[in-house]
């Protein structure tokens, strides 16, 4: 698989060599990004910290559905799918997607507000400006929750000229059309709009052969109007998003337990009591930004209302490894509820002094509701039941924060960070068995408990320019991530249910340049990151549940770097890649591993379970190494039209997907994915059309791994939650 990742790159290389004879300078565009990392305007070069941007022109080329789309172009982060939560991971950390009362240690923000929940933003990942994501603690300016890192999702908006676009898509593989457009211009001398709209009906990838459906289907739509009201001192910009999303049918199948991943693209799934398998979302995003002028200061206020809601219903495979298929059925459903109001007020300081500012408040208040049930169909032990759990919290945050950057002279900058956060939350638990067997009567527990804690969360910077085109910087940060409730374990206690906060800090050193007359920009950075208390969450088939709490201490250390090359007018290549080690330092009373022995850990025995530490053992669904390449080329056509085309490869080494981390089953074997894309269009872009393809190799991946136990299958076996696969499609647009 390697060698044809280096292939693709080496493919890559002769494409320009045959062309660098007719080399012509050529203006960057990465070093000219502009982005909003540090709450001010910047161009990426001049930020010290690791991050990555994706544009909203190349957002469009992709089309992607989610954040699973956008994440192979972002080396050192993953994304974990399974039939609950999608969990984003940056550098080897991430909040497991079994729990789902988990604040994320990577949190998400829309247009300035938090949504640390992946339901909350449905519909941001279209019409966009661009998606900048930051790497390690982010904790002294984003806020809580950003232990590991932030992604910042910027939206396009209202333009002073009267424009518009409509695009359209057919997919060839998923059988399925995709439309989105867009409409924005000025509605008076001091108010403009823009409203834009999408429409996905797809089918899935994994055939079903109990109904013959093909799933997990994707039906949404998706709507964002902003206005924005800008005078000579004020302006303000509301948005309000929409999102209404139904996904059918499920993305898991069977496999062995006893050989490597395998994964194939037919499933046999009845249809349980709960209802039909799939997902739907109902969600709205509201938020107002204004900004003051108070003489050179500027006063802004960022104002958010969040709700969504779900409901979840999974069934898994009951298609046996060898053919055939089970009665034995397992289903379970997650209706989910939530509402977010944040406010937050910051007082930005004039630039081009010697000392320069930041400071501000932030409030939020949460309510969330999940229910659980699972449910069981076992004839062969007379085993037929129904499990609930209801959970309910509230939580309050309120934190005050600043930033100020201290000009030594003209090279040298000295920047510090504080954020004091104060969160309290309230968590109700309540569990019992509708129906079934009375061996599970134990089901039935209830917990109740309050949490008032305290975060500080500092960063300090030091930052030199040692030429106009290159830039070095060295940080050291901490992040906290808020404390919690187990949610959806059967059987949860008072002694149980409380989860400790965990901590981050972060060493990291960097150097940002763009030379060659801008034709070439690099950018390296390494870094230390060390977990306290990591918020934990695993699956043990033994007794068929999953234990949530805290890992003593975890660690990644590694390097990043990304590189853009314009070697000649119409062609450029960028790349990125990351080498990582990210393992658990310190983790007693860990559950057992699958490499671990009986002797060293009996899974069934909580004394010997208590007594375990898994102390060096990689963490989960982290790569040691991950990269992207991509070149571009224009041909410009004599009638005054052209071609234009893209390739890309993305790809990461081994991981394991399992908690258990079997050898076997749970090991994800390294890959990489082409992507590509060929489009002709007249040279004033009024309107083009474009074949697109991803996956190109058909290469089958998993997001995550599991063991299915006894009894509730005959066989035992695993679940694998199959990535989408090869599809490739038509587009056309138009401007006006």
């Amino acid at each position: 698989m390697f060698r044809r990742m280096l292939l693709t790159s080496t493919i890559l290389a002769w494409t320009y060599a045959g062309a660098a004879a007719a080399a012509e300078a050529t203006p960057p565009t990465l070093g000219e990004v502009v982005v909003t990392a540090q709450k001010r305007a910047e161009k990426l070069q001049e930020v010290p910290i690791s991050m990555e941007v994706v544009s909203g022109e190349k957002l469009d080329q992709i089309h992607p559905n989610d954040f699973k789309q956008i994440v192979k172009l972002l080396p050192n982060v993953t994304v974990e799918s399974t039939a609950g939560n999608d969990v984003i991971y940056i550098r080897g950390f991430g909040s497991p997607p079994a729990n789902f009362a988990f604040d994320q240690s990577v949190s998400l923000y829309v247009d300035g507000i938090y949504a640390g929940r992946s339901r909350q933003a449905q519909s941001p990942f279209f019409d966009l400006a661009r998606i900048e994501v930051l790497r390690g603690p982010q904790g002294a300016l984003f806020g809580r929750n950003t232990a590991a890192g932030a992604v910042s999702i910027v939206s396009a908006g209202p333009t002073s000229t009267f424009q518009g676009a409509v695009t359209g898509l057919y997919n060839f593989d998923l059988k399925g059309v995709e439309a989105t457009g867009y409409v924005s211009g000025p509605v008076s001398e001091h108010v403009s709009a823009r409203l834009a709209v999408r429409a996905i009906a797809e089918d899935g990838y994994i055939h079903n052969d109990f109904n013959g459906n093909d799933g997990p289907s994707n039906k949404m739509q998706l709507a964002r109007l902003t206005v924005r009201y800008a005078a000579d001192k004020f302006d303000y910009t509301a948005k309000v998003e929409y999102a209404n999303r139904s996904v059918l049918g499920g993305g898991n199948v069977s496999g062995v337990l006893t050989g490597g991943q395998n994964p194939g693209e037919t499933r046999y799934s009845t249809e349980s009591p709960l209802g039909r398998e799939g997902t739907k979302d109902v969600s709205w995003l509201i938020s107002g930004t204004g900004n003051l002028s108070l003489g050179d200061f500027t006063l802004t206020s960022v104002s958010g209302y969040s709700f969504f809601k779900s409901n979840i219903i999974n069934d898994f495979d009951q298609g046996l490894p060898g053919g055939g298929h089970t009665l034995n059925t397992v289903y379970n459903s997650y209706p989910e509820r939530f509402l977010q109001m944040s406010q937050e007020v910051r007082l930005l300081s004039p630039t081009g002094h010697r000392f320069e500012y930041i400071v501000g408040f932030y409030a939020d208040h949460s309510k969330y509701e999940l229910t659980q049930l699972g449910g069981f169909n076992i004839p062969a032990f007379h085993y037929f039941g129904l499990l609930e759990t209801d959970f309910r919290q509230a939580a309050t945050s309120a934190s005050v924060f600043g930033q100020g950057t201290f000009h030594v002279n003209d090279q040298l900058r000295l920047m510090g960070s504080l954020r004091y956060t104060s969160t309290d939350k309230r968590g109700l638990f309540f569990g019992n068995l509708r129906y079934g067997p009375f061996a599970l009567r134990p089901v039935n527990t209830t917990a109740n408990a309050k949490i008032s804690e305290t975060n500080t969360d500092p960063s300090v910077t030091v930052q030199y320019d040692f030429t106009p085109q290159i830039m070095g910087y060295a940080t050291y940060g901490k992040g906290s991530k808020s404390g919690g409730f187990v949610s959806n374990t059967y059987g949860t206690t008072n002694a149980t249910f409380v989860f400790k906060p965990e901590k981050s800090q972060n060493y990291e050193a960097g150097v940002k340049s763009t030379l060659d007359d801008g034709r070439v920009v690099l950018n390296v950075s390494v870094y230390n990151t060390k977990f306290d208390n990591l918020q934990v969450s695993v699956y043990n088939p033994t007794i068929s549940t999953y234990v949530t709490g805290n890992a003593a201490s975890a660690s990644s250390k590694g390097v990043e770097g990304s590189a853009a090359w314009y070697p000649m007018k119409n062609l450029d290549f960028t790349a990125a890649a990351a080498y990582q080690d990210a393992k658990y330092d310190n983790y007693p009373g860990a559950s057992c591993l699958a490499s671990q022995p009986i002797s060293v850990c009996n899974a069934a025995a909580p004394s010997s379970v208590a007594a375990n530490n898994i102390a060096g053992s990689p963490l989960p669904y982290t790569s040691k190494f991950s990269f992207t390449v991509q070149g571009h080329y224009r041909q410009d056509l004599a009638n005054d039209h052209y071609i234009d085309g893209t390739i890309g490869v993305a790809g990461r080494s081994k991981y394991f997907d399992s908690d258990n981390q079997s050898p076997l089953f749970g090991i994800q074997k390294g890959y990489a994915k082409i992507d590509a894309r060929i489009q002709y269009a007249p040279s004033d872009d009024r309107w083009h059309v474009a074949l697109v393809g991803k996956n190109l190799t058909n290469e089958k991946t998993t997001g995550s791994a599991f063991q299915l136990p006894a009894p509730i299958t005959p066989v035992p076996r695993s679940i694998l939650y199959l990535e989408e696969t090869r599809n490739v499609a038509i587009e056309a647009g138009m401007k006006f």
